[in-house]
């Protein structure tokens, strides 16, 4: 009998554990989301994010607050994501190589106002937000952490809340400086309940709450010809630079539960704490020139991903507290270079592409358990936007954006250790497709 009611707590904690980690909809885990992933809207899908810096639209709210400033008109934007992706990991001992092909669908939309009309003073001040919803707006709180035996890849997944606000002013001449917040939530539940070894559950309550998250994003942004020589033309027409800083981020999990096992008379108490989405602390230097019907540009973007390995020192799911210092899950920071142009054949249409090269950040390629796979990629996009200036109701144009991009994910080794320590080598690739629509109305 004793070894029997050991098993049953030994069931019942398990059951508890998986139900708390997988508290909503089941989506696979992540530590990426679209606007670092893929790019918010389809301007940067097209350029593979090496003009988000110099981007007008409400997407500037996460890349560069400080551009929300280019365009005195207001501005409300809705878009669609669409990403289908086959990541495979070639193993021995698994079924099939494809380890995830579940697509990501983002409904977005986003507005822009000039509050300066608030004030007495002439003066605008730009506000601006956008928000992204997965599964096309019907899941907003999708969150799974888990460990693997067969892998799972680290940046992608669902990350069903983007949400973004922000502002921005013209404080000297050619110098605009924005702020934006990015919003994610910190769920926390709380179980108590009296159950039987049979499991049969009574008086049981379950609370949830979900707190958001304030993260810091800064911007600015230097027109050189406006700030050096405003009154009179010179070599550095043309020309702008941009710089942006963004906090690390991320969702996370927290659940503690209480049982009360009436047969065998002890107190179960099981606490889960988990991290998803973590996005790291990124710093960005973007250039551009802007010639007549053209423009060329792109940035450096470094991103600090050495700081995960602390985070999840606290996260019981990948329980990398209990492991020895020198097996731990490590990350390298990493440098992202990024190039693209765009050409407006006519005042009605206008192309644009770029690519960019991003290194893993994963260095470790044997982590028990969590089994993580990431490999460096390629990323190439193109895209069109197409404005309608003859409408009968509205005052300005209506414009709509195309953006489609291609992820080459580099073949990489890696050694997966499974739950009873066996190891198994594989080989790590894949392929993603992104689709990007938007329309945008100006006010």
């Amino acid at each position: 009998m004793v070894s029997t009611s050991r098993f049953a707590v030994r069931a019942l904690a398990l059951a508890v554990a998986a139900t708390s980690a997988g508290f909503s909809v089941s989506a696979s885990a992540s530590m990426g989301n679209i606007g670092t992933t893929y790019g918010v809207m389809p301007i940067d899908v097209a350029t593979a994010q090496s003009l988000s810096m110099f981007n007008d639209q409400v997407s500037a709210t996460y890349y560069n607050p400080a551009s929300l400033t280019r365009d005195e008109r207001g501005e409300l934007t809705t878009g669609i994501l669409h990403s289908e992706q086959e990541l495979r990991s070639k193993n021995p001992n698994a079924k099939g190589d494809v380890v995830s092909d579940s697509p990501s669908q983002h409904v977005l939309v986003g507005m822009k106002t000039n509050l300066g009309s608030l004030t007495r003073f002439d003066h605008p001040i730009y506000l601006g937000f956008i928000a992204g919803v997965e599964k096309y707006g019907k899941e907003m709180m999708a969150f799974n952490s888990e460990t693997s035996e067969d892998g799972q890849f680290l940046q992608y997944g669902r990350e069903p809340l983007f949400l973004n606000v922000g502002g921005a002013t013209r404080i000297w001449r050619g110098i605009s400086a924005g702020a934006s917040v990015r919003i994610t939530l910190d769920a926390a539940a709380n179980l108590d309940a009296v159950t039987t070894i049979r499991g049969d559950v009574s008086r049981d309550r379950l609370s949830v709450d979900a707190e958001p998250s304030l993260k810091t994003i800064l911007g600015t942004t230097i027109n050189l010809a406006d700030t050096i020589c405003p009154d009179e033309s010179c070599g550095l027409d043309g020309w702008e630079v941009a710089m942006a800083y963004r906090t690390k981020s991320s969702a996370s999990t927290t659940v503690d539960s209480d049982m009360y096992v009436t047969q065998l008379n002890p107190e179960l108490t099981l606490a889960v704490s988990t991290i998803d989405s973590f996005q790291p602390e990124t710093f960005v230097l973007g250039t551009q020139y802007q010639g007549d019907g053209w423009r060329i540009g792109g940035s450096i973007e470094q991103q600090n991903w050495s700081e995960l390995a602390d985070e999840f020192k606290s996260d019981t799911v990948k329980n990398q507290g209990t492991v020895p210092l020198s097996e731990r899950i490590k990350f390298d920071d990493t440098l992202i270079p990024r190039i693209g142009g765009e050409y407006e054949l006519n005042k009605n249409f206008a192309f644009r592409g770029g690519v960019s090269y991003e290194e893993s950040p994963l260095k470790t390629t044997k982590n028990p358990e969590i089994n993580y796979l990431d490999t460096d990629k390629i990323v190439v996009g193109l895209g069109v936007s197409a404005t309608y200036d003859r409408t009968r109701l509205l005052a300005y144009p209506v414009r709509l954006d195309l953006g489609y991009q291609y992820q080459k994910l580099q073949e990489r080794d890696f050694t997966l250790v499974d739950y009873d320590g066996n190891e198994t080598e594989a080989t790590a690739d894949g392929d993603i497709h992104v689709i990007s629509g938007s329309i945008t109305l100006k006010f």
